[in-house]
């Protein structure tokens, strides 16, 4: 696959996150982040099976979303306990 192609792939990931999904400092519940990081990894598996790639980005943003659940789980955690 050539950078022309990669460089496509990942502006066509940016686009859809960016339409679809919302940034993981505005979620607000637990649920919500849980969907996203279920599709993102769906996202990320057709990538990996229509492809043999994955945007650097869709790693990136799956970083951010379960940085975000753990912060939201650990406030949880010590809110209940």
């Amino acid at each position: 696959m050539s950078n022309r192609d990669k460089k496509h792939l990942e502006k066509q990931l940016r686009e859809f996150t960016g339409r679809n999904f919302v940034q993981p400092s505005e979620c607000r519940n637990l649920d919500q982040i849980r969907f996203y990081i279920q599709e993102l990894c769906l996202q990320i598996e057709e990538y990996r099976k229509r492809f043999d790639f994955v945007p650097g980005i869709a790693y990136a943003l799956l970083s951010q979303y379960n940085s975000r659940q753990n912060s939201m789980l650990y406030q949880d955690f010590l809110k209940n306990y």
